[in-house]
């Protein structure tokens, strides 16, 4: 049963306990996630870095709820969601959480203004509260006079900002940023950067996983990843890896 709402009262938001993943490469066995523990606080703002193959794109998709955990649990606002079938996933992440991707996944045949929507449609909202939203999102966006274009008519930074309006339909508390800036140059890459910023100060749960170091000194929490282990946590939170070691402990 999922709960109606995810609450910013808890002391964390998400939380990996004891998190592995196996996959099954011909006859090797390949361990993505080899047994990891954090807790992630609402309103916080985290990188996860790390090498390829280290594992930071297998937790970013445990944690999205896109791939399931091997062994393990997986808590989201306190619910252990790592036995919930394919369609309670699937509600969970429509109704829940914000994905911003690499390649932006935008659909060209359809406006900035219908892939704004393509959420609030999936959620059974009528039409007219559905275009409301989206050109509320696409003016905060800065894309107000853009609402009519198609993905092909704006430039990489803008068709980004497109999308980071669509992961905000649906007024998630946890946005998840696999490779934001990837495909942007360095100036529009801070500005993307610079508006996942205002959104953490407007308290919302920000989880990136980026390789690039001025990428992730946004984040107040670094996150190295290193053969399917945590390698090391910087943060302002706290002041050294263990002091985020005995959090988990005490909670």
């Amino acid at each position: 049963m999922i709960r109606e709402r995810l609450s910013n009262d808890r002391q964390e938001i998400v939380k990996l306990v004891d998190a592995r993943k196996t996959y099954q490469m011909g006859t090797e066995q390949v361990r993505a996630l080899a047994g990891v523990n954090v807790a992630f606080e609402p309103g916080s703002f985290w990188a996860i870095m790390g090498p390829s193959g280290s594992g930071k794109s297998t937790m970013m998709n445990v944690l999205g709820c896109l791939d399931r955990l091997t062994a393990g649990s997986y808590y989201l606002d306190g619910q252990d969601v790592s036995q919930l079938d394919d369609d309670s996933l699937s509600e969970l992440r429509l109704k829940y959480l914000g994905f911003i991707f690499q390649s932006f996944n935008l659909i060209p045949q359809l406006s900035v203004q219908r892939n704004i929507e393509l959420p609030l449609y999936y959620l059974g909202w009528d039409a007219i509260r559905s275009a409301e939203r989206a050109k509320q999102l696409g003016e905060e966006v800065g894309l107000g006079d853009r609402l009519n274009h198609r993905p092909t008519e704006l430039s990489g930074g803008q068709m980004q900002r497109v999308a980071v309006a669509r992961a905000l339909a649906n007024d998630p508390q946890i946005i998840f940023a696999d490779e934001p800036t990837g495909n942007l140059d360095s100036v529009t890459g801070l500005q993307i950067m610079e508006l996942l910023k205002k959104l953490n100060q407007q308290g919302k749960t920000i989880i990136m996983v980026t390789h690039e170091s001025d990428i992730a000194a946004y984040a107040e929490s670094r996150l190295h990843m290193m053969d399917g282990v945590i390698d090391r946590i910087e943060t302002e939170a706290y002041e050294t890896d263990q002091d985020h070691q005995e959090y988990l402990a005490r909670h």
